[in-house]
């Protein structure tokens, strides 16, 4: 089976009695953000419509939702492929991250989300521990979508649910991804504590530092290609 559909049956639940192809494109969309799938991965739709029970015509749909969200790329006469991002779409990601993410951290943080937070850094450190570097970009997804929700906005959320998704397509061009994400795992562990404190302004500024190197190791991933 293809790489990235192995394990799609467990995820049938999920659809319930009346599969539709936002529910597919929802479980789709984890698959990306959780790094099953590679860029420029074909995806093939006798293999996903069978691991989930679905009809093709649904999975089409929800192919063409994914689309809109640029995360898959249907190409004439040769199928649907993930996205390949460029240089450019890193930036792009980068400028809005520092919008929705800059505005969460200076608010107050209540407890629950400081909890779902601290959850993520917890499992970020315990897969860093376990050599784990894909469960540690799994985690620093988790952290990140944790903070937009002190907006405590749904509009926002979905937003940077579909902008993460990108964003782990992203994280494919380093070819060690334990040197990209094993520094960043002490630093969510800082900025949450930052954030416990109650100390808004500082933990924006140490947000933008924090996205300014990452984005530049990224970027800087992707000159021998360009």
């Amino acid at each position: 089976m293809d790489n990235g559909v192995a394990g799609l049956e467990q995820d049938r639940g999920r659809l319930g009695r009346s599969s539709t192809a936002e529910r597919v494109a929802d479980i789709l969309r984890d698959r990306i953000t959780e790094g099953f799938f590679e860029p420029g991965q074909r995806l093939s739709e006798e293999a996903i419509s069978e691991a989930l029970g679905v009809s093709r015509n649904t999975l089409r749909e929800a192919f063409r939702l994914l689309g809109h969200e640029r995360l898959l790329d249907h190409r004439l006469n040769r199928g649907v492929f993930v996205r390949i991002l460029s240089a450019e779409d890193v930036a792009d990601l980068y400028r809005v991250r520092r919008v929705i993410e800059g505005a969460a951290v200076r608010r107050s943080a209540p407890k629950q989300v400081l909890a779902v937070i601290r959850e993520a850094v917890t499992d970020a450190q315990r897969a860093a521990a376990e050599n784990d570097w894909q469960g540690v970009g799994t985690a620093n997804i988790r952290f990140h979508q944790a903070l937009v929700a002190l907006n405590d906005s749904p509009r926002l959320d979905e937003a940077m649910r579909q902008l993460l998704a990108e964003l782990r397509l992203v994280f494919h061009v380093m070819k060690n991804p334990r040197t990209f994400h094993e520094p960043f795992v002490d630093r969510n562990h800082e900025l949450l504590e930052l954030l416990e404190a109650g100390r808004h302004e500082e933990a924006a500024a140490f947000l933008d530092a924090y996205l300014d190197h990452a984005e530049e190791l990224l970027v800087r991933a992707y000159e021998p290609n360009r």
